[in-house]
Parts: structure tokens; sequence; C-alpha cells
């Protein structure tokens, strides 16, 4: 298989197994590192928008940036993308997959990821000219054609440095910079945080419709499982680097087997939104000190759910949830338990 053939839709793209990342102590300092990720499962299928959803420090930006070697797992992870392996791809192989660019990352600020020098046009192609791939010609022709997709005029916009652009129009420049390669699998970090809401909805806008035209797979990683609504396919909730919930956006979104995506989802603001446990519900007066890892249950001491199981042994590993069938997955011990709790 080429490094840019990929799977039909409906079939796993990326598949991430038992994804570990732990970051080291500062030089010259004493101690172990920090572990972020610990034991993560996921899967990209072709043509699929997968949201990533966790609070500040949950991990889900070094997941998006392990799964495309910005950042290195711990010995034991496994990573695929379209039958290479990602873990032990060297020489050749590797050079071939990085020139085809069908995986690519979409940073979160454009300021500090565009080059203020460059026109937009020249950062667009930057992807193409790093592969040696055509001559400037058809390298900037490929750029203008990735502006058009974005909606931007390469004849208005193209000689523009990124400095004279609107945020939402830089946003969309670093957009069309990931798109110039022709990706199958698109992974963006918080693509729309930090717009006005016009422009976060015209920029999560065509992540859905390039979606439908080009057939490209997304990951979003984002803090708001509520602007999710409508966009992904599937959500997957982090919470202190372990997966918790894993399912189609919908179910997480209005029935979370999870307390902690409960949680999210309830304090997610959403027009026409009814029913779900109230944040209240799901919160303990005060948060209790995490007890080391491996001992219980990542979440335990934020639920006052929390049983005896939850504290002396760790959460189980995600396995289906009550529904028949393996798309939706949750690790609590009590996942029926809490929500009837709440529902009654």
């Amino acid at each position: 298989m080429s490094a840019v053939d990929a799977p039909r839709a409906g079939e796993p793209l990326l598949t991430v197994s038992g994804l570990s990342v732990s970051y080291g102590p500062s030089p010259g300092a004493r101690g172990r590192g920090t572990r972020v990720l610990s034991g993560v499962d996921l899967t990209v299928r072709a043509g699929e928008i997968v949201g990533i959803i966790g609070e500040t420090g949950s991990g889900k930006t070094t997941l998006a940036r392990a799964a495309v070697g910005l950042v290195r797992p711990e010995p034991g992870a496994a990573l695929r993308f379209a039958g290479h392996d990602l873990v032990r791809m060297r020489g050749a192989e590797l050079r071939e997959f990085r020139r085809s660019g069908a995986l690519q990352y979409m940073f979160q600020d454009p300021l500090r990821s565009q080059d203020p020098e460059l026109t937009v046009r020249a950062v667009v192609a930057e992807p193409l000219a790093a592969a040696r791939r055509g001559d400037r010609r058809e390298r900037a022709a490929r750029a203008d054609e990735a502006l058009r997709l974005v909606g931007l005029d390469p004849a208005a916009h193209g000689e523009r440095t990124p400095g004279e652009l609107s945020g939402g129009q830089r946003q969309r420049v670093s957009l069309a910079r990931a798109l110039v390669t022709r990706p199958r699998l698109l992974i963006t970090d918080e693509p729309a945080s930090a717009l006005d809401a016009s422009n976060r909805n015209l920029v999560l806008g065509l992540l859905a419709r390039l979606r439908a035209e080009l057939g490209l797979a997304v990951a979003v990683v984002s803090h708001d499982l509520g602007s999710l609504a409508g966009l992904a396919d599937r959500v997957a909730v982090l919470y202190r680097g372990r997966l918790v919930e894993d399912g189609p956006a919908a179910e997480v979104l209005e029935a979370p087997r999870h307390p902690y995506a409960a949680l999210l989802a309830a304090s997610a603001p959403r027009v026409g939104a009814t029913g779900g446990p109230r944040p209240a519900q799901l919160r303990p007066a005060a948060d209790r000190e995490p007890w080391p890892e491996g001992l219980g249950c990542v979440f335990a001491p934020r639920c006052r759910f929390a049983g005896p199981a939850c504290e002396r042994e760790p959460e189980p590993a995600p396995a289906a949830g009550s529904a028949p069938g393996p798309a939706h997955t949750v690790a609590c011990h009590h996942a029926a338990d809490w929500r009837a709790e709440v529902a009654a």
C-alpha cells in the first residue's frame, strides 16, 4: 500500500493503541517526568469526523501531536495510518510518507505558525516546497486551489502577508496550508477557539463541507463539547490522560455514560438543549487529592458516585456500554448506576 492510499469510507484509517506519553523534568531537575497520556486507544475511520474533547491538561493536544509524529510515545504504543506503522517507520518509507502529505496537522494559533514575512500564497505552498513537490509555478497553482477551497480569493489575498488578514481569514489560511497536499486525514487543534461566533461557525462549517467534498477524515481537538454538535460523527473524551468515553456524538452529547463526559455536556451551552444531568448533580463540593497512578479510577477524586472499587482498582478498560454493540464505550465501574441515580 502506498503512502497516499486510504481505506474506503468507514474503514480504519488511523489506529492508536496503548499510547502513553510522558514529558521529562526540565534539565537539571530531579524526579520523574509527568505522565500526560496513559494507554489511550483511538480509531479514526476514513471519511469520519472525530472530536477529541477534554479540559485543559487532559492530554488531547498531546494525543493529536503524537499521532502526527510531533511527540514521541513511550515504548509499547502502536500507531498505524493507512497500512503504515508510524512508530517504526524509518528511512525511505518515512521520507516518502512525509512527502505524500496524507496526514496533516493544523496548529491552533495561526500567528505563531505562519511566517509573517511570507505572502499568503507562499505560506500555503510551504508543505509542497518542503516536500519538493512540483516547481514554483505548480506549487503556486496548488496554493491558489487550496485558498479557493476555504473561500479565499487568491487574487485578493494571495500576495498579502498574514498580518494583513483578519483572524478568521488567517485561520482559513492555516486550513488551506493543511489541505494543499490533499491529505486523507486532517488533525486540527482548537480550530475555532480564538474566533468570534460568526467565524467559528464558518470554520467549522468549512470542515463539514470539505469532508463531504473531498472524502476527508478530520480529528478536531476541542475543549468545547457543544461546538461539535452537528459536526462530529463521534466524540472521544479524555480526562487526565485517559480515554473515559468514546461514542457517537449525539449520544455523548445527550446521554453521556461517564460522569466526567456528563459534566462537560451539562456545562456546554447549546441552543434548545433539554434534559440531562445538571453540573451540580455531578461535581462534589471539593475535589479530593488524586492518588498515585494505577491505584484507582482517574476521575474518582472528583466523582460523588465513586465507591470503594473506584478508589482501589483502576477503572475498567473502555468496553461496550449498556446499549448493544461496540460503538459506544465507557471506562466507569458504575456507568449504569450513576445515571439511574441522577434520573431518579
